[in-house]
């Protein structure tokens, strides 16, 4: 597969350029959708780590096959960005620790749109940073992750939520989207799927709230891997069933569907495998929708080996886009059995829909503000996100942990003593002392 040129368009690849202008682009050209990889070397020594991140970003620059780089700084970066980290140690990815650093990253880029983590402290600080010195391309932010609640982050969860809610103020001011990193957080820490549902849906109505106009919904497919992959698609559709929902001239939503962070196996053929089948799977989130998904979270299928270098983002991409749109030809020729437009897949998505609409009536009725620090705070401590296998301050959020979770007919439910499915609403009501 040859590189796709989205080049036909005045500000591409300049400092003004916008991933909204190259998603424009796009549309009108009838392109394969945009891809965005996460890329970054790791070297403990500061300076050879910066060289060789500029060496990888040259080359798949010149390659052209990727749109979207998604810098893979360091913890330090997002934790400690701007001091002097002594002998901290610097706990992988791309040691950038300035704002030349990040002037230096855009430069090497070129024609590439950049994004990167938000921090963990001073978020709407560094936001402003990212705007000036990268033209950061969206920003994402994780609501009540990132914090002393995962180790990422210095910030208790109550100065978390201030801090990423005021950084929603100056993303609405930028008019650039917002990605909540969310939903799959509570998946990794054993969240029902009724939580994963419910978490990106409430960001998306807060962030609404605050004036943001671009929304950019991650979905994180295969997460947990031994999810069916009727569930899979359910999860998906409902999330974004509900997040259409909300558009209006002023609220759009764009899809960006990615493979699940432990899915791939150790078998780099077995793996090619596996990243073919969940490209094509992501056309069938909104198989009625041409322009869906408008970017695609390129996740390398050598990961679960080694570190993703310029060879194998490049050759992630050409079987991600190939296996996308041979699946839709398939598809148009009527090859392909419609396996995930049963009734199965579609009685899942409503059920999902359904418990969601009715947990956030519940939750605007008798939670004052919701959508604000201290309501979202409320919604966490009550219980309504559950969290079994929260890693730290479990004692502070007993609700939160209380319940555990199982495979139930393929996907995650909350689930009594013993091991029956608990109902989200009823749930809910528990947490609400209803």
């Amino acid at each position: 597969r040859l590189p796709i040129s989205r080049s036909g368009y005045s500000s591409f690849g300049t400092f003004n350029d916008t991933v909204m202008d190259r998603i424009v682009f796009n549309r009108k050209n009838n392109l394969p959708p945009l891809t965005r990889v996460h890329v970054g070397p790791y070297n403990s020594n500061y300076k050879e780590a910066i060289v060789e991140f500029h060496h990888w970003l040259k080359e798949i620059s010149n390659d052209n096959f990727l749109d979207i780089v998604s810098i893979g700084s360091s913890q330090l970066s997002q934790s400690n960005f701007g001091e002097d980290w002594k002998d901290k140690p610097n706990g992988g990815g791309v040691p950038i620790n300035s704002e030349e650093d990040l002037r230096d990253i855009w430069q090497v880029s070129r024609p590439m749109l950049i994004r990167t983590y938000s921090s963990t402290k001073n978020v709407a600080r560094l936001a402003q940073v990212y705007e000036d010195t990268i033209n950061i391309s969206w920003h994402a932010l994780s609501f009540w992750w990132f914090n002393i609640m995962d180790g990422r982050g210095p910030n208790t969860l109550q100065q978390s939520l201030k801090e990423h809610l005021e950084t929603l103020s100056v993303i609405a001011k930028t008019r650039k989207p917002f990605e909540p990193n969310i939903p799959h957080h509570f998946s990794f820490r054993g969240g029902d799927d009724y939580t994963y549902v419910l978490s990106s849906y409430l960001a998306a109505k807060t962030a609404k709230k605050y004036g943001v106009n671009y929304f950019i919904l991650q979905i994180m497919l295969n997460t947990p891997k031994y999810t069916w992959g009727v569930q899979d698609l359910a999860k998906a559709r409902a999330l974004v069933s509900l997040i259409r929902q909300l558009e209006d001239d002023s609220f759009k939503v764009y899809i960006q569907p990615r493979a699940g962070l432990d899915y791939f196996s150790p078998d780099l053929d077995k793996a090619k495998v596996q990243l073919a089948s969940v490209s094509a799977m992501m056309d069938d989130i909104e198989p009625g929708n041409l322009h869906s998904p408008d970017i695609i979270h390129v996740v390398s299928y050598c990961e679960a080996v080694s570190l993703a270098t310029p060879f194998y983002i490049n050759e992630s991409i050409k079987i991600t886009i190939e296996s996308l749109l041979e699946y839709r030809k398939q598809k148009k020729l009527g090859l392909m059995e419609s396996v995930f437009n049963s009734w199965d897949v579609s009685e899942r998505t409503q059920n999902l829909v359904n418990k969601v609409l009715e947990v956030t009536k519940l939750i605007e009725k008798h939670i004052t503000n919701p959508y604000s620090p201290d309501g979202l705070y409320y919604i966490f401590k009550a219980g309504i996100l559950s969290v079994p296998y929260l890693w730290e301050c479990r004692d502070a959020f007993p609700k939160a942990v209380k319940f555990k979770t199982g495979l139930i007919n393929g996907g995650v439910s909350l689930i009594d003593d013993d091991g029956l499915p608990i109902d989200p609403v009823d749930h809910v009501k528990w947490c609400l002392d209803l």
